[in-house]
């Protein structure tokens, strides 16, 4: 299987590529169909897969991991170019509003960008659950993952309403598990509801703790001292093989988690590509 990372905030050594704040990556299995996870903002994901050489006009199934325009934009875009029948995997609130709300009470929408009839409209169906599920032969989509740790608090800019008094706990967000021989493979769109959380929950349905691979959003750039501490102590206990950090990390959180596991780092920019 090949992972490769088209949509990120960084660009790697690609002629060409675009960078946004986003994220999306093709996995492209040995055998079977290819399967596309998040869109990004909708400004690079075509551009990048035509600049990669990867054609994404054979994607028929496409996971969006929560319902933020970061990770959803490119997704009205994609259906249009491509104008095939195409199934949408997602968590049964994506379609909420969503805003994010600053200390000035300035707010602005962070949701879906269009609606699900324009979507359908285009060619999307959507198979919608919080559920742990297969989509693929040995692809999972980890359904609602339950916050039970007491230092992963989320983000607390996020809210229902543009007047920041319905807090929102995301709870669509998701991410992919994959197996592989090398071990799971896990990609995160955003991991709002933290990476112990995640890990402890793909443990639980899975029956394994065998991690080779988290690749993508970590969110950490968004955490305190204390979440991140606790954090890496739980990476370094998990026997990870690699950490590929991108999007929502932060360059400050990525350099953090470099110093802390500098074997175990790599920077999952556009251009990215995990082979296993």
């Amino acid at each position: 299987m090949r992972l490769t990372v088209l949509c990120d905030n960084s660009v790697g050594p690609i002629s060409g590529a675009l960078g946004e704040h986003g994220f999306a990556a093709l996995l492209e299995p040995e055998v079977g169909e290819s399967l596309l996870f998040d869109t990004g903002q909708g400004g690079t994901l075509l551009h990048n897969a035509r600049k990669m050489g990867k054609d994404l006009s054979s994607v028929r199934k496409v996971v969006i991991s929560h319902g933020h325009h970061d990770h959803a934009g490119g997704l009205l875009p994609l259906l249009e170019e491509n104008g095939n029948p195409t199934e949408v995997f997602a968590h049964e609130a994506v379609f909420q509003p969503r805003y994010r709300v600053k200390d000035t009470g300035e707010s602005f929408p962070i949701g879906m960008p269009h609606s699900k009839g324009e979507y359908v409209a285009a060619g999307a169906s959507f198979s919608l659950s919080a559920e742990f599920r297969e989509i693929l032969p040995g692809i999972m989509l980890s359904g609602e993952i339950p916050r039970a740790t007491s230092f992963e608090p989320g983000d607390q800019g996020l809210f229902l309403d543009c007047t920041g008094q319905r807090h929102d706990t995301t709870p669509d967000d998701q991410c992919l598990v994959i197996e592989t021989v090398k071990g799971l493979v896990i990609l995160l769109g955003c991991c709002h509801a933290g990476l112990v959380n995640t890990l402890e929950h793909v443990a639980c349905k899975t029956g394994r703790r065998d991690f080779y691979a988290l690749i993508g959003g970590t969110h950490l750039g968004f955490c305190g001292n204390e979440q991140f501490e606790q954090t890496v102590a739980v990476l370094k206990r998990t026997g990870i093989r690699k950490l590929a950090v991108s999007h929502c990390t932060g360059f400050a959180a990525a350099a953090r988690l470099c110093r802390e596991m500098p074997k175990e780092f790599q920077s999952a920019m556009v251009g990215y590509t995990l082979e296993v």
